[in-house]
């Protein structure tokens, strides 16, 4: 599959959201546990942060979205974290081991550095073990486990705190 990288547009809602329903109905990929309209996720896109980083994978051989990436400032309630993003990463279902999620990491990484971020952070449900075996492959680190830190339809889930620095591990260089 030919794929192209490129930043989200309001006009990508409804392919964004026919990637990321399957994947919520699913149940088992992601703690977001609510479909998404269009008309959300466009005005989502349109209010995304100014250093925010929002991509999509494109199948240049029909224009569709098999896959998006958003990065948003890990907080705004103080500079004490401006150097840490927060990250999400989708691919559609019958699209994946196909690298998109890799071409989608090159993008964001990328972008990131030239944002002035150094970290990213995210969550990934302890039961994705395919998730969290592609965001290791990318050089992320695991942090710790946050016990039945979701609930999805009644049942806990545990999710696994992953990180990794863009540059290199300000505490590795030693005292």
């Amino acid at each position: 599959m030919q794929i192209e990288v490129r930043e989200a547009t309001p006009d990508d809602a409804a392919g964004i959201v026919s990637v990321l329903n399957p994947i919520i109905a699913a149940r088992i990929y992601t703690v977001l546990d609510t479909p998404f309209t269009i008309d959300a996720e466009r005005e989502f896109i349109r209010h995304f942060p100014t250093r925010g980083i929002f991509h999509v994978a494109i199948n240049k051989a029909d224009e569709t979205v098999v896959g998006f990436q958003s990065m948003e400032p890990f907080a705004n309630y103080t500079r004490a974290f401006d150097h840490v993003g927060v990250l999400g990463t989708f691919v559609d279902l019958p699209c994946r081991r196909q690298r998109i999620a890799t071409r989608l990491f090159e993008a964001t990484f990328a972008a990131a550095i030239g944002k002035g971020y150094e970290k990213i952070f995210t969550f990934v449900r302890s039961d994705n073990a395919a998730a969290l075996a592609t965001y290791l492959a990318q050089g992320f680190r695991t942090v710790g486990t946050a016990r039945d830190h979701a609930k999805i339809d009644g049942e806990y889930v545990d999710e696994i705190i992953i990180e990794k620095f863009l540059t290199s591990d300000p505490r590795s260089a030693g005292p």
